[in-house]
């Protein structure tokens, strides 16, 4: 049953994706996935307080990776760069170890655990969060 509504709300945000447009102001990065060739161009502005602003992507890939790519812009809107960096990590964990950490809300994405069983599709559903990485995580 669980199963069954994890897959219903992932399609969901792949057929409608949220945040799913260019932004004229602030910056953007174009970013690929280099196990399949999903691309994205991510948009960001941050406002005067340290918040993200604004987040948006248009890409086209896999229902998994744009799935999670509108997951993404919904998660981290109105953060600050250490709570995002947080919801990175938190995804990271369910994708790659299967582990929920009780640490932040992860909300939708919790649909995307099944693809820990999945392991050539982890890139897929970290691709948002890799293309965060290197727009400003890293930095």
């Amino acid at each position: 049953m669980l199963d069954t509504l994890y897959r219903q709300l992932i399609m969901d945000h792949a057929g409608h994706k949220r945040n799913h447009r260019e932004m004229e102001e602030g910056s953007h990065l174009y970013y690929k996935n280099p196990t399949c060739g999903d691309v994205m161009t991510l948009y960001w502005k941050w406002d005067e307080e340290g918040r993200l602003e604004d987040i948006s992507f248009v890409g086209e890939g896999c229902s998994i990776s744009m799935a999670s790519c509108s997951m993404m812009t919904e998660m981290t809107k109105g953060k600050s760069y250490e709570e995002i960096a947080a919801l990175r990590d938190g995804v990271e964990s369910l994708i790659r170890k299967g582990e929920e950490t009780g640490d932040v809300d992860l909300g939708d994405a919790l649909s995307l655990a099944g693809v820990h069983r999945l392991r050539a599709r982890h890139n897929c559903a970290l691709m948002p969060w890799q293309a965060l990485d290197k727009a400003f995580l890293d930095n």
